[in-house]
């Protein structure tokens, strides 16, 4: 068992999610008003986007690299949501245990140091290692429900996050904003990105189109 997983995006028209862009061309707070609508207690950032959000500025260099080398996770504290961090090498540090009022959970792969997810341990941080050189989505998935009692979640990006989860088979619904606006600058980030050229699309079935006020539309697909 896993939980129901649904993707979560404000893009451009050109489908950019970069996000000092898209606060220049959404109106209002449509974005979080959806997302509240989604009813989905728990949200996973990727690596990126949490080193540049939410993590300290330094990042955590063991003394001893040793790996845990195993899959394993460790239940700091049970809530209703979480803040999910995904980080295949371990070397994200964080200041404080709760992150936009949720308690922080971290992904990591089998490379995490022991030492780092002792040290997470130490600040009251719940961690999950799945994955031998790099993070095994699905088995992540069946413990933020078996372990933690994750039944719904949002995927929020970055781009090469949401692919993974898309690659992997995890997805259950995308639900996609577009804000009245164009970037078009070369080498943007994708809401979806990352994935082999040769690859098949995946087909979706939509399921309800929205508009807000200033703009923007609100689309969700089930994924096929």
């Amino acid at each position: 068992m896993r939980p129901y997983i649904i993707c979560h995006m404000m893009a451009s028209l050109d489908g950019r999610i970069d996000c000092t862009m898209t606060e220049q061309i959404e109106e209002g707070n449509e974005y979080y008003e959806a997302l509240e609508r989604l009813a989905v207690p728990s949200c996973l950032n990727g690596r990126t986007t949490m080193a540049m959000h939410y993590a300290e500025p330094e990042p955590y260099l063991p003394a001893d690299p040793t790996p845990i080398g195993r899959p394993a996770c460790h239940v700091a504290v049970r809530a209703a949501g979480y803040t999910l961090s995904v980080d295949t090498k371990g070397t994200l540090q964080f200041a404080s245990a709760r992150i936009d009022d949720k308690p922080l959970l971290c992904i990591v792969s089998q490379q995490a140091p022991v030492e780092y997810l002792r040290m997470l341990e130490n600040r009251g941080i719940s961690w999950i290692a799945a994955g031998e050189k790099r993070i095994d989505l699905v088995h992540a998935a069946e413990l933020l429900y078996s372990a933690f009692g994750v039944e719904r979640m949002a995927v929020v990006g970055g781009g090469h996050i949401n692919g993974a989860f898309l690659e992997a088979g995890l997805l259950d619904e995308v639900s996609m904003m577009y804000a009245p606006g164009i970037d078009g600058r070369g080498g943007m980030t994708a809401a979806f990105d990352g994935l082999p050229a040769g690859r098949a699309p995946v087909r979706l079935e939509l399921k309800s189109v929205e508009r807000f006020a200033g703009g923007t539309v609100w689309m969700r697909y089930d994924v096929r």
